[in-house]
C-alpha cells in the first residue's frame, strides 16, 4: 500500500528547500534526538493538502485506511479519540437525536456533552467489576429507546478499560430496529479489524466508531481514526466540518505521516503474522498461569489480571514488575492491565513470564469493588460544569453538587457526574481510587 503523506515529507526534506513558512524551527532547531523528526515537520504548503478540506495526499491516505477497515469513510484525527467523540456527538446534535449512553464513559464524552449542551440518559450495568467495567443488558437499552419521542443514538465503550467487550452486534440490531444510530468508543480496539475473527465495531454494525491508532497500533500518541459505516447516508464534508469545529488548525504532519505509514503496516502480511504470534504467546501465558492468576475475558490484547480474585493487591504486582523494568498500562487494588500489541516480542513475553513465575504476593483483601454510584441529579451537566465553583476536600463534599469532573487519566471514567449531588457512596468510591479533592458548585 502506498504512503502519499510520508513520501511527500521525505521528498520535501531531501530537496533541502529554503523554508520561508512555518514551523519556526525550519527543520534545523530542536533537541538533538528530534532533529530527524523536525526535517519532516511541515505545515500546509503547496502539495501537502489540508486535513479538514482534504482533496490530495491526505484524502488519498484516508481512502487507504477506509479500504483496510471496510468503511465508507475514515477520517484522521490529531486530537485523539477525544476529537472523534466530539465530532460524533456534534453530528448527533445536528440531527436532533437524544443521547443514551452506557455509564462507563471516558471523561472526553462528558466534556463534549458540556460543550454541546447535550443531556444524556444513562444506562447502568446490571453487574459491575469496579467503576471501569460492567455487564450491560440489551433490554435496558431497548426500554430506553422505547421511551424516546424523537430519534436517538446509543453510545457505548467497547473494549472498556479492562478489555471487556460489549455485544455490539446485538446493540446494532437493536438500534437499527428503532432507527437509532450506534456510536462506539473503540479507542482501545483499532486492532480488532485484523484479528482472525470479525469483532471490530464497524464489522459488527456500528454506525460511527472512533479508534485510537496510538493505543494499539503504531500511530504516534494522539492519532486516531473516525470511522463511518458503509451504508450511512452522510456527506463527508459534513463530518470534516464537524471535526474542524473542535480540531486544531495546525494538525501535526508527523502524526499524519505516522497514520499514513500505519496503513502500509496493516496491509502487510508481516503485520498479520506478528499479530498472530503475539496472540499465541498471550494464550500460552494464560494457559501456563491459570488458575494461579485470574485473567479477565475480552479482547485478547488486553492482558488484564484480576488481582482481587487472586487474593492479592494489584498495586503490589504492578510495583514488582516496575522494579524489574516492566511497566503496565494501569493498576489499582483490583486489577492490573497489561496492553499488548503486534510490536511486542518474544523477549517481552519471556521476561514477563519469568516475573509472574517469581512473584510471591502478600495475601491481601483488596476491599470492595465499588460499582459506579447513582447519586441524585440536581441540574444539567453543562449548567454545573460552567457554574462558579470551588475545590474542596472529598471528605467535606457531602451534599454538594459536583461541578467539573475530577478523575485521573487513566482510567478517566467519571465516578460522579457534573450536576449530581455528592453522597457518602460517591465519597467512598472517590477515596478508594485515591481522589482527595473535588470541584463543586459554589
Amino acid at each position: 500500500m502506498n504512503t502519499p503523506v510520508y513520501d511527500f515529507l521525505i521528498q520535501y526534506a531531501e530537496r533541502d528547500p529554503v523554508r520561508l513558512h512555518m514551523p519556526g524551527h525550519k527543520g534545523r532547531f530542536g533537541a538533538p534526538a528530534l532533529q530527524r523528526a523536525t526535517t519532516l515537520d511541515l505545515t500546509e504548503i503547496t502539495g501537502a493538502d489540508s486535513l479538514f478540506e482534504a482533496e490530495g495526499i491526505l484524502a488519498e491516505s484516508e481512502r487507504n485506511a477506509a479500504s483496510l477497515y471496510g468503511t465508507a469513510y475514515t477520517f484522521y484525527s490529531c486530537g485523539g479519540s477525544t476529537l472523534c467523540i466530539q465530532t460524533m456527538l456534534l453530528l448527533m446534535k445536528q440531527q436532533g437525536r437524544a443521547v443514551l449512553a452506557a455509564r462507563n464513559v471516558h471523561r472526553a464524552f462528558l466534556n463534549a456533552c458540556v460543550l454541546l449542551d447535550l443531556p444524556v440518559q444513562w444506562i447502568y450495568p446490571r453487574e459491575s467489576d469496579g467503576i471501569l467495567s460492567g455487564t450491560y443488558d440489551l433490554a435496558d437499552f431497548e426500554a430506553a429507546l422505547q421511551q424516546q419521542t424523537r430519534p436517538a443514538c446509543v453510545y457505548v465503550t467497547s473494549p472498556d478499560y479492562l478489555g471487556r467487550m460489549a455485544d455490539i452486534a446485538g446493540l446494532a440490531e437493536l438500534c437499527h430496529r428503532y432507527h437509532a444510530k450506534l456510536l462506539v468508543d473503540n479507542a482501545h480496539g483499532a486492532h480488532l479489524a485484523f484479528l482472525p475473527w470479525r469483532c471490530h465495531p464497524i464489522q459488527l454494525g456500528a454506525d460511527y466508531c472512533c479508534d485510537s491508532a496510538h493505543k494499539m497500533l503504531s500511530g504516534l500518541t494522539g492519532t486516531a481514526y473516525l470511522h463511518v459505516r458503509s451504508d450511512i447516508d452522510v456527506e463527508p464534508e459534513r463530518v470534516r466540518d464537524a471535526m474542524a469545529m473542535f480540531g486544531s488548525t495546525s494538525p501535526s504532519y508527523l502524526m499524519l505521516a505516522s497514520l499514513d505509514w500505519c496503513n502500509r503496516e496493516l496491509a502487510s502480511p508481516l503485520f498479520r503474522k506478528q499479530l498472530e504470534e503475539v496472540l499465541d504467546r498471550i494464550q500460552q501465558l494464560k494457559c501456563r498461569f491459570s488458575p494461579r492468576y485470574c485473567f479477565v475475558d475480552g479482547d485478547p490484547m488486553h492482558l488484564t489480571i484480576d488481582a482481587a480474585a487472586g487474593g492479592f493487591h494489584g498495586l503490589e504486582l504492578a510495583a514488582y514488575l516496575e522494579q524489574h523494568e516492566v511497566f503496565v498500562e494501569y493498576a489499582d487494588a483490583f486489577h492490573v492491565v497489561l496492553l499488548c500489541s503486534a510490536a511486542n516480542t518474544d523477549r517481552d513475553f519471556d521476561i514477563l513470564e519469568q516475573l509472574l513465575e517469581r512473584f510471591s504476593p502478600t495475601p491481601a483483601e483488596s476491599g470492595e469493588k465499588y460499582a459506579l454510584p447513582r447519586p441524585e441529579k440536581v441540574c444539567g451537566i453543562r449548567e454545573a460544569a460552567l457554574a462558579p465553583q470551588e475545590i474542596v476536600p472529598i471528605g467535606e463534599s457531602s451534599g454538594r453538587i459536583c461541578a467539573a469532573v475530577k478523575v485521573p487519566c487513566p482510567p478517566a471514567v467519571p465516578i460522579v457526574l457534573s450536576g449530581e449531588r455528592i453522597d457518602a457512596r460517591c465519597i467512598a468510591v472517590c477515596e478508594a481510587y485515591g481522589i482527595t479533592e473535588i470541584s463543586v458548585v459554589q
